[in-house]
């Protein structure tokens, strides 16, 4: 599936959930959606969450 695809997916998902919940409801399904793709990426294999959570260097 292209990312155009994918994108009008995401688009017609958030549209309906602003027609038929209201704002939250479109929140809460925009929140949902860019966790599923962070997740998503990490098993693809396109980000590395050790970049974000490792410590911090003391001087």
């Amino acid at each position: 599936m292209s990312r155009a695809t994918v994108g009008l997916l995401a688009g017609m998902a958030l549209g309906f959930a602003a027609y038929f919940g209201g704002f939250w409801a479109f929140l809460l399904v925009a929140a949902l959606g860019a966790i599923g793709m962070v997740v998503g990426r990490v098993l693809d294999g396109d980000l590395d969450v050790s970049d974000f959570v490792r410590p911090r260097e003391r001087r």
